[in-house]
């Protein structure tokens, strides 16, 4: 008997109404009601499906073995260990309907009542977010899709961040950026725990701005108590002209609706050669060289006008900005936010590399201790176009994880690998140490083998995606990590003799896009633990 689609934590009416109304918090709360269901209870039902009760859910033990499609590098071979979680190819043995469909990218970790946990996961080119049930152990018991196709006009939900009373002061939610594909762009907030039939609906954040957003990302309440400070990567790809902003929403604690939104320019705001000082876009920047930056208000918010009214404010064109996070630890180091700017290399514009990163940087952007619209510092830390640098070598870096210790960057290769002897192999992860600044890489997808074994090809490479810390959530003695790679190339189209199921589903969830609008193509999630933080 298949279970029920509602078997994770439910809201009645009465709290979806406070949860999903204009008042997201503003009197510094989550816009909750104070309880999970109407009796104080965790909001489900009685039963955890028809026939099942959580301790007769039966977990999932993956079928692709992790070492055949990923390699540990260096040290790391020894110290760190990696095991699959779930890909596309698994079928849920108490959940047979649901389906880890295409281009697995931001997630979250968020514990249920009853010792459970849900895993929220953005599946970008499905245009849609997934919730997986956990056990204590991580492994997959059930899963829905909690926002569909429909709700975000078929655009593409990239990476995502997570809100929680521990850590910010309001929540639980879930942020998203929505991209590339629909024109629903912005920034998508979410009930981690919402009802799925309401997965046809989905809310935007108009005050944070319409961007091509990779991410928005709300620093720790310890940064700037009593405020909520957000911040938007802009993944602009202008072929002549670098227009990614880096922005900036500032709010009372818990107001995601009423408060200022703001791009970062450079106090020089002139356009210069490579590394000569003018900021008017990226490329004046030198590694490991601190720049005087300051935040300028912006007054419009739909995408156009509001790209536009950055590049009249002058504020610094970047090439691509991706992910973005923030320094654990002190509240001083709540105040170090690193993003990552993937670049675009196009032959048919040589000017593109003068202004505009062509194999991507790491940046550290220091906010003022006092005031988050208060004078900042801007870094280079890791060059991807220098040569020699640390990150010569590096390809494409997208999604960003920050622990108190160590950066951790994960490659999006786009393609370039021509243009650079240095870059070897296939998408990596990589450690940068804050302390030491040296980069050491973790973790490489290991294509060559994989493709043997049918999961996609040599030739279209993979991005490792999606890499959150939960050692804290899950009360973890040992470091422990979530993440995954977009299997591309192992599609229908392409491998269609491998990328289905045991059952012969192809690598779809019609309760999530119906399947002539999705790529079909496969998804890895792996859990990988004894990484420092």
């Amino acid at each position: 008997m298949k279970l029920k689609k509602n078997a994770f934590l439910l809201f009645t009416l009465a709290s979806l109404m406070v949860t999903f109304s204009s008042c997201d918090g503003e009197d510094g709360t989550d816009g909750r009601d104070g309880v999970d269901g109407v009796d104080g209870t965790d909001g489900q039902d009685g039963q955890d499906g028809e026939d099942f009760t959580i301790s007769e859910l039966v977990p999932l033990e993956s079928s692709v073995v992790p070492d055949e499609v990923f390699e540990l590098k260096g040290s790391f071979a020894s110290s760190a260990d990696l095991q699959m979680i779930l890909s596309s190819a698994d079928i849920l043995p108490s959940d047979s309907t649901f389906v880890y469909g295409s281009f697995m990218d931001g997630a979250a970790l968020y514990p249920n009542e009853d010792g459970t946990y849900a895993f929220i996961n953005n599946l970008e080119s499905d245009y849609s977010i997934a919730r997986i049930r956990m056990n204590k152990d991580l492994q997959p018991l059930e899963g829905d899709y909690i926002v569909n196709a429909t709700a975000t006009a078929f655009t593409a939900q990239c990476s995502g961040s997570s809100i929680t009373p521990e850590e910010h002061g309001f929540g639980p939610l879930y942020l998203s950026g929505g991209e590339w594909g629909g024109n629903a762009k912005g920034v998508y907030r979410i009930n981690p725990f919402r009802n799925t039939e309401d997965r046809v609906e989905a809310e935007r954040l108009p005050a944070l701005g319409e961007w091509s957003t990779e991410n928005a990302v709300v620093v720790g309440k310890d940064a700037y108590p009593g405020r909520t400070v957000v911040f938007m990567g802009d993944d602009d790809s202008n072929n002549s002209y670098p227009e990614a902003h880096f922005a900036m929403y500032v709010g009372s604690l818990g107001d995601l609706h009423g408060g200022d939104l703001y791009v970062l320019r450079g106090k020089d705001t002139t356009e210069t050669a490579i590394g000569g000082g003018g900021l008017k876009f990226e490329m004046g920047m030198v590694e490991d060289t601190t720049y005087d930056v300051e935040w300028v208000a912006v007054t419009e918010r739909t995408i156009d006008e509001l790209n536009q009214e950055a590049i009249d404010s002058v504020a610094i064109g970047f090439q691509r900005i991706e992910d973005i996070d923030w320094q654990r630890g002190s509240a001083e180091n709540n105040r170090n936010v690193y993003f990552n700017a993937t670049g675009r290399y196009r032959s048919d514009n040589p000017d593109l590399a003068n202004r505009g990163t062509t194999f991507g940087r790491v940046y550290k952007l220091e906010l003022n201790p006092d005031d988050p619209t208060g004078d900042a510092k801007l870094t280079v830390v890791v060059d991807g176009d220098r040569e020699g640098g640390i990150g010569d070598g590096m390809h494409s870096p997208d999604n960003i994880l920050v622990t108190e210790n160590y950066v951790y960057i994960q490659e999006d290769p786009n393609g370039y690998q021509d243009l650079n002897t240095d870059i070897q192999g296939y998408a990596k992860l990589w450690q940068y140490n804050i302390n030491t600044g040296t980069l050491e890489e973790v973790l490489e997808c290991n294509q060559i083998a994989a493709s043997q074994l049918g999961f996609g090809t040599e030739t279209r490479y993979w991005e490792i995606t999606g890499l959150i810390d939960v050692t804290d959530i899950i009360g973890a003695t040992e470091s422990t990590f979530l993440g995954g790679a977009q299997v591309h190339g192992w599609d229908f189209n392409t491998t269609p003799e491998t990328a289905v199921r045991a059952d012969g589903l192809k690598f779809v969830d019609p309760t999530a896009i119906d399947e002539s609008l999705s790529r079909l193509e496969g998804s890895f999630l792996f859990k990988l633990t004894g990484l420092p933080r």
